[in-house]
């Protein structure tokens, strides 16, 4: 099968650069492996970090710290019992805040400075500090120095008289020491408690000790002070306020006397007069009209009595007891009840006709008589008294009149009294207030009662509060660790080079061929040259011993691990050109330097060696580095036998050893039209001349990046091998490479890691990879005769 004769739309394309799957956004094992590598410079920032901890302990001087706790007890608790719980918190929290800032004012501050005069004290005002603080300060020094300051009363200052001048330095002083002290203090809650911890750091204990105390006193004297002079000013005005309550309240009730007297308005049992007599004759009037009624109720009864008639008076007369006309008619009614009775019996015995019938008839009509007489007579008495007592209701009436009208206009007089006693009373309750408040705020000016006491005094610190050594040799070692990862993770990041076969698969698609370890000397690392070597002309290389043992390490070691993956290469080749007679092999790279030259020469003197008959042509006619390293002086090479048609015999060399036949490149001049000459017929005739001679033909050709020369000699090649050199040659180039350069990728055959630095290698690898185990194939490899004891001999 040839590959090389495969349509270019059925080939794979090639993957992306950098591919991202769901399965690589955590992987666990990538992580891990990137800790691994970079496991020196997180080690190595560590150490920095440890030994800059171990700086600062030393250039850092101890401070000390004392501290003093006082309890906020007496308005808290007030007023814990007078709120409810939900606002208790806040109002607690509050004034907690509130004491915390008294704390830290500028008044407190300067009591303290004044009392232990501070500003006089050099260890305070000008303590030790550490190298950091010195460093910093120098460059706030710097930078002052650069800035424009302006120097606003200079001139004023110095024209000054020296007594002056010294008052206003001390000042300067005090109030420095102040604001020190202020920023330097520390105040804070302890917990949800009532307790405040009051503390103060300094390179003196003594110092820190008397500070703290005085905090504490100045912050005890504070409160008696605050409470005396609250008290004091509430005496005060309490006293100026009650002297105008005191006229204010005489006032009112004088002008209430006035006003009742103005209008009258006198007042018996607490009751106005005038309300007084009308319900007087309110009451009068209701029994007159009683009287008035009764009286009117018995005369008309017996008018109604008197003008039925004689006859029917006396089965009607119902004479009351109270009466004293009772006794005459109850008399005349009892001889009217005798006499009929009689009138009856006789009249039933002997007949109305008998004398004595109509005799006691006629006493009975007279007796009837009689009573119908009283009756008119009483009934002219009821109506008296009925006039009487209806005359008696008509002038009470007209008397309630009066004096209700008399009473309305007391009551209209009564309202703006009312209001003026009013006043008067709520200026006498305010009066009695105040004068109980002035008489509570006189006993507590007196006596008053500081709500703090100190509940845990300052003592002499025994031990260094700051550098903490466990805490700053941690957090250094920490941040060493953290600036080691960051650094790490930022060579990880910067990371854009092949390193295991894996990337080589992954990223450009590409069979992996194996591993090339480094040989030789270090210097071929930093090689310009894209054989592995630098110019002797300008730049130091190594010898042309060591340049020709390079070349041939595959023949002096053939079981070293260089070899093997230059085997692992034929095999590729071979499967993919099976049934294929000679074959066309291109050596290329992207860059120059990655040591295709090297790759080349190895594995052509590798088939050689095995039996097969190999050319190695150096097809670098620009930069022929192969035929250097060899060290071959020819006066004709590649380009004459192509431009003047010769077979490779002409310009040919054979290696005594392995019969290896070499076409150099003698580079003429500057000639810059070697890609046209590597795609011309010439190259065409060259290379079948050669096919009918050699099973293999290996061509180093120029790398991809500068020059078009690989991809003109492209027709001409069954396939191409891709060296690489491990960590340097950027992945993304390759791929874009090879993306813009699809005819030459569809014929590689596979891509092999030049360079390897192989204590690194398994670093990169990933678990269960063959990376990992290269220590174990070891065994495999006879190290003895490792390419780098022939350079180094």
């Amino acid at each position: 099968m040839n590959y090389a004769n495969f349509p270019l739309d059925k080939r794979k394309p090639l993957p992306s650069s950098d591919p991202v799957s769901a399965d690589d956004f955590i992987d666990v094992e990538r992580l891990l492996g990137m800790a691994a590598r970079q496991a020196k410079v997180v080690a190595a920032c560590a150490a920095i970090g440890l030994f800059l901890g171990v700086l600062y302990l030393q250039t850092t001087p101890p401070t000390y710290m004392a501290t003093s706790r006082v309890l906020i007890d007496e308005g808290l608790n007030k007023v814990v019992d007078e709120v409810s719980a939900a606002s208790v918190s806040m109002q607690t929290d509050s004034a907690i805040l509130s004491q915390i800032e008294i704390l830290h004012s500028a008044r407190l501050a300067a009591v303290v400075v004044d009392k232990q005069k501070l500003d006089q004290n050099d260890a305070f005002m000008n303590p030790p500090t550490s190298a950091v603080s010195k460093a910093a300060g120098f460059v706030r020094g710097v930078v002052r120095y650069f800035r424009p300051n302006p120097t606003v009363g200079t001139a004023d200052v110095t024209q000054l008289d020296p007594a002056t001048r010294d008052a206003m330095i001390a000042s300067s002083r005090r109030d420095y020491a102040i604001l020190k002290l202020q920023d330097e203090v520390q105040a804070e809650r302890i917990g949800r408690s009532y307790v405040i911890s009051i503390a103060y750091q300094a390179t003196d204990p003594a110092l820190a000790t008397a500070v703290t105390k005085a905090y504490a006193d100045a912050y005890l004297a504070d409160q008696l002070d605050a409470s005396f002079d609250a008290t004091e000013r509430a005496a005060v005005w309490l006293q100026g306020r009650l002297t105008e309550l005191r006229e204010s309240s005489q006032a009112a009730a004088l002008a209430v006397e006035k006003f009742r007297a103005e209008h009258g308005l006198a007042v018996d049992d607490g009751q106005l007069i005038s309300d007084k007599q009308l319900s007087d004759l309110n009451g009068q009037l209701i029994e007159a009209q009683a009287d008035t009624a009764r009286a009117s109720a018995r005369y008309q009864q017996y008018k109604s009595i008197v003008e039925s008639g004689s006859d029917n008076a006396f089965r009607d007369a119902a004479i009351s007891a109270d009466q004293p006309s009772n006794s005459i008619i109850s008399t005349l009614k009892t001889r009217y009840l005798t006499v009929a009775k009689r009138q009856q019996d006789i009249e039933a015995n002997f007949g109305a006709e008998h004398p004595q019938a109509v005799a006691l008839a006629k006493e009975r009509a007279d007796i009837s008589a009689q009573i119908f007489g009283e009756l008119k007579q009483l009934t002219e008495s009821y109506r008296n008294e009925y006039e009487v007592a209806l005359a008696r209701e008509t002038a009470l009436r007209a008397n309630v009149a009066l004096a209700a009208g008399k009473s309305s206009i007391d009551n209209q007089s009564q309202v703006k009294l009312r209001e003026l006693e009013q006043k008067a009373t709520a200026l006498s309750t305010l009066y009695q207030t105040f004068l109980g408040r002035y008489e509570e705020a006189s006993q507590q000016q007196s006596f008053p009662v500081g709500k703090i006491r100190v509940i845990s005094d300052a003592t002499l610190p025994k031990s260094a509060a700051t550098p903490r050594t466990s805490i700053v040799l941690g957090l250094s070692l920490v941040l060493g660790v953290m600036l080691g990862a960051g650094v790490g993770g930022l060579n990880e990041f910067r990371e854009r080079f092949f390193r295991t076969g894996e990337d080589v698969r992954d990223r450009v698609g590409l069979k992996f061929l194996g591993y090339l370890p480094i040989i030789g000397s270090k210097v071929a690392k930093d090689d310009k040259r894209d054989d592995g070597q630098a110019d002797i002309k300008t730049a130091p290389s190594p010898s042309a011993a060591e340049r020709r043992a390079r070349m041939r390490v595959s023949i002096d070691a053939p079981a070293s691990m260089f070899s093997e993956t230059l085997r692992s290469a034929k095999i590729a080749f071979d499967v993919v050109m099976e049934g294929q007679g000679s074959r066309v092999i291109g050596v290329i790279s992207v860059l120059p330097g990655e040591g295709k030259s090297t790759v080349a020469a190895n594995l052509a003197g590798l088939l050689a060696a095995n039996g097969s008959k190999t050319l190695l042509v150096d097809g670098d006619l620009r930069n022929p580095g192969l035929s250097r390293s060899l060290g071959m002086e020819a006066e004709q090479g590649l380009m004459e036998a192509v431009v003047s048609g010769q077979t490779w015999q002409s310009v040919g060399k054979i290696d005594r050893q392995t019969k290896l036949a070499i076409v150099p490149a003698v580079p003429r001049g500057h000639f810059s039209h070697t890609s046209e000459l590597l795609s011309s017929a010439g190259m065409r005739r060259f290379i079948d001349n050669a096919k009918e001679t050699f099973q293999y033909i290996i061509v180093d050709l120029p790398p991809l990046g500068p020059v078009v020369d690989a991809k003109a000699f492209a027709p001409l090649a069954d396939g191409f091998v891709l060296v690489t050199e491990w960590g340097r040659t950027p992945r993304a180039m390759v791929q874009s490479i090879l993306s813009s350069e699809s005819y030459i990728a569809n014929k590689i055959v596979g891509v092999v890691l030049n360079k390897v630095d192989l204590k690194k290698l398994a670093k990169y690898g990933s678990i269960g990879g063959s990376e990992k185990f290269f220590d174990r194939y070891s065994s495999y490899y006879l190290e003895k005769s490792d390419a780098r004891t022939k350079v180094n001999s």
